[in-house]
This record gives C-alpha cells, sequence and structure tokens, in this order.
C-alpha cells in the first residue's frame, strides 16, 4: 500500500501531466496570449516602477533611482494646501453629476429601441445618436463651444424670447451643466449598445407569458426588462466609480477657460498644470497615484456593496 507521502506525490504528478497535456493540446491559445500580455508588460507594469518619483524630489540630471528620497512629502504638501479643498470638491461633484445624470439616458434609449415596431426606424435612431461617438473630443468640445457661444444657436434661439445673450462658457456655474450634458449627448448612443445587447438576451417566452397574463408595457419593462439588464448595470456602475476622480481630462481642458477656472478646476487639469506646465513632476505624481489609490479603494467598496445588496458584482 501507499503511503500518504506517495499518495500526495502522485498527485502532484498527475497534475502536472494535466497542465502539460492541456498545454500542448491548446498552445495555440497560449501563443495568441504572448502579445497581448507582453504589451501590458511593456507599458502597463514595467512604467508603474516610474511612479516611485512621487516619494523622491525627482530631478533630471539624477534620474529616478538617483534623485533624494522624501517620503510623504508631496502627498502632505498636497494635503495641506489650500487648492486641495477646492479640487476635491470640483471633481467629486462634476463626476457624481454626469454619472448620475448620464445614467438613465442610455438605458431609455435602449428600451425605446428595444419597442420600437418599425425596425428600421430604431436602427436609424441608434445609428444617430451613436455617431457623436466617433467624433474626436477636440472637434466635439469645439462644436459645443460654438453652440453655446455668444452668437451660437443656443443665444440665437434664446434671443427669440427676450433672453440673453448670455456668455456660458465665462460663467463658472454653467460650466458643469454644459459639461454634463455634452457628454450625455455623446455617449448615449454608445452606452446604449450594451443595453440592447442584454435586452436581445431576455427570453421571448418571458414576455408572451406576461402578455397572456394582461400585464401591460410599463409592467412588462418594470418587471422583466429592467431586472434582466440589473447585472450590466452594476458592472458599468462599478467600472465607472473606479473613474470617478479621473474625470475626462480633454473635455474639462478645452472648456476651460480663466473665467470658470473657479468650477473647471479638477484634478487632472490639475496634474497637467503642475507637471508639463510647472515640471513639478514629483508632486504631480504624488497627486495622480494619491488618485488612482482614492479610485481603487471605491471600486472595492462599491464592488463589495453591490454584491451584498444585489448578488451582481465585477469580481
Amino acid at each position: 500500500m501507499c503511503s500518504g507521502y506517495e499518495k500526495a506525490g502522485l498527485s502532484m504528478m498527475s497534475k502536472k501531466n494535466k497542465r502539460i497535456n492541456y498545454f500542448k493540446r491548446y498552445w495555440q491559445l497560449y501563443l495568441l496570449l504572448v502579445l497581448p500580455v507582453t504589451y501590458l508588460i511593456i507599458f502597463s507594469y514595467w512604467p508603474m516602477l516610474g511612479a516611485q518619483i512621487a516619494f523622491r524630489s525627482y530631478r533630471f540630471d539624477m534620474g529616478i533611482w538617483g534623485s533624494p528620497w522624501v517620503g510623504f512629502q508631496h502627498f502632505r504638501t498636497f494635503f495641506n494646501s489650500h487648492q486641495f479643498t477646492r479640487l476635491m470638491f470640483n471633481t467629486m461633484t462634476l463626476s457624481l453629476y454626469s454619472t448620475f445624470a448620464g445614467f438613465l439616458p442610455p438605458v431609455i434609449l435602449a428600451l425605446c429601441i428595444n419597442y420600437c415596431l418599425r425596425k428600421h426606424v430604431g436602427k436609424t435612431v441608434q445609428m444617430v445618436t451613436f455617431l457623436p461617438f466617433f467624433i474626436s473630443n477636440v472637434l466635439w468640445m469645439g462644436m459645443v463651444t460654438q453652440f453655446v457661444s455668444t452668437n451660437g444657436l443656443l443665444n440665437s434661439f434664446l434671443l427669440n424670447f427676450g433672453i440673453g445673450p448670455i456668455q456660458f462658457l465665462n460663467r463658472p456655474e454653467y460650466f458643469m451643466h454644459i459639461f454634463v450634458v455634452s457628454g450625455i449627448v455623446q455617449n448615449t448612443g454608445h452606452g446604449a449598445i450594451v443595453y440592447i445587447a442584454a435586452l436581445v438576451g431576455v427570453s421571448p417566452e418571458m414576455h408572451e407569458a406576461a402578455i397572456m397574463d394582461g400585464a401591460s408595457l410599463w409592467k412588462r419593462i418594470w418587471y422583466i426588462d429592467i431586472p434582466s439588464i440589473l447585472p450590466t448595470v452594476v458592472v458599468l456602475l462599478i467600472l465607472r466609480t473606479g473613474s470617478i476622480l479621473s474625470v475626462g481630462f480633454e473635455q474639462v481642458f478645452l472648456l476651460q477657460n480663466p473665467l470658470n477656472i473657479s468650477r473647471s478646476d479638477v484634478i487632472a487639469t490639475h496634474v497637467y498644470q503642475l507637471g508639463l506646465i510647472n515640471m513639478q513632476f514629483s508632486y504631480a505624481a504624488a497627486i495622480g497615484l494619491f488618485q488612482s489609490v482614492i479610485s481603487l479603494i471605491l471600486v472595492v467598496i462599491v464592488n463589495y456593496v453591490s454584491q451584498k445588496v444585489t448578488n451582481s458584482s465585477l469580481f
């Protein structure tokens, strides 16, 4: 009879042989992974070594490894700065506003397209709403700027009612509304595609049974469609939480000017100002690292809460 050690050894050899046979059988799939994994190592993981400049006083002549170590000095400087409260308030407000305001439009659009009786009309609406997503941020923000300018279409419309002209981009109180509405128009069609795909997977038999029981359209949407797309909504919300402090830099920067900077100055634009304009690389890296750590913590918390409340989570 085999001893316990012999059985353990045989079991390990058996598992090893299974892994080898599995690799031999699917070696083509592993070969396909070589380029993506290499890309991640070179462009995602290797650059993480450079994050240490957040804890150093970086100097060009000394390089990353030769620059003096200062620990958490840059983080303390940021937390104690008079700009910290304003940057956090602007970033959180703008991100939460865009998240919650942009949550419903894709869902509503997906439901409307899904229940559209004339399929060609639904496909046309889907294509038209999806087109703005392909426009570059620079061009899109240029169009938005022209739309809300003093001689733009919006002011021309308001003049018909005796209102204006209003310099929307020069008034801080209008900045967040312009940013959020432009983002909704640009991304609603793209966001609806995911929900349309989820709605396609809903069993037609459930709708047929509901119709036989006399359920109205609204009840079918509320009790069948929305619960069916809820896991998708939760996953997208968790992913969006990870970037809650990373408000779109390009869109904010392109709409920003000295008159609205009190509401448009966020962490991303502040890091750009410090790192590339003022060349305070270590200080900018510390702020960026703080932003990444907080985003990671938020993702873990939201994922945990979602798992407990809805039984749906990302991991």
